[in-house]
């Protein structure tokens, strides 16, 4: 398991650039409830935008049900996750990061994902909303074995 930035994590970062990495640590030890634990209880998180197998109405999954609910159908199907995030931008409480999130599933499998993922904070650090921009159909043509 890796989780790879281009951005330097020992410079002070914006708050919505430190969420979103330690949402993306929490993903790749496993830890639902560390993870849970990074949002709002009115958080809404979106991955993928739109209707997808993970949210057949594309209404987003909403507070910590929803999420814990996403977490064991998606998240907890993974054997394991690449984080590589290439490069980041962060404006005001929210931040816009470019990379590829590659999956190992069951079965000997890999998937590539390339996205964009939108991470917004309130205040006090934590997730309000988050929004990955990515296509099924492209991911899926990356499945190999391995």
């Amino acid at each position: 398991m890796t989780v790879k930035v281009s951005w330097d994590e020992d410079a002070t970062q914006p708050p919505a650039r430190v969420a979103a990495l330690r949402s993306m640590r929490a993903v790749d030890a496993g830890e639902k409830a560390e993870w849970l634990g990074l949002f709002s209880d009115e958080a809404v998180l979106e991955d993928p935008v739109g209707p997808s197998g993970f949210d057949p109405e594309g209404n987003g999954h909403h507070g910590h049900d929803g999420l814990a609910a996403f977490w064991d159908n998606a998240i907890a199907k993974v054997d394991r996750f690449d984080f590589t995030m290439r490069d980041s931008h962060a404006a005001g409480n929210e931040v816009a990061n470019v990379g590829t999130i590659t999956s190992y599933l069951p079965g000997g499998y890999r998937v590539d994902t390339d996205l964009i993922t939108v991470y917004k904070v309130d205040d006090h650090g934590k997730i309000v909303s988050m929004r990955a921009f990515w296509e099924v159909q492209r991911a899926a043509a990356t499945a190999r074995q391995v």
